[in-house]
């Protein structure tokens, strides 16, 4: 999975499908098993991803009022 490729709402797209798939009566042990994996990698790559867009708002804003997040 090449998470650093994909944009932040790619990412949350994808985690949705997920969610919706792991939700079906019809999903076996081991694919939950695998979509769950797959959405915490997916989950990782979100949070990566919104911890250095706030740590870009934070040095824009050092040059000025700093504001809290």
């Amino acid at each position: 999975m090449a998470n650093k490729a994909k944009s932040l709402e790619t990412s949350i797209e994808e985690l949705n499908d997920i969610l919706i798939k792991l939700e079906s009566e019809d999903i076996t042990l081991d694919q939950s098993f695998q979509l769950y994996n797959d959405g915490m990698k997916l989950l990782k790559h979100c949070n990566d991803s919104i911890d250095k867009i706030e740590k870009k708002i934070i040095i824009l804003n050092e040059n000025g009022d700093s504001n809290e997040l």
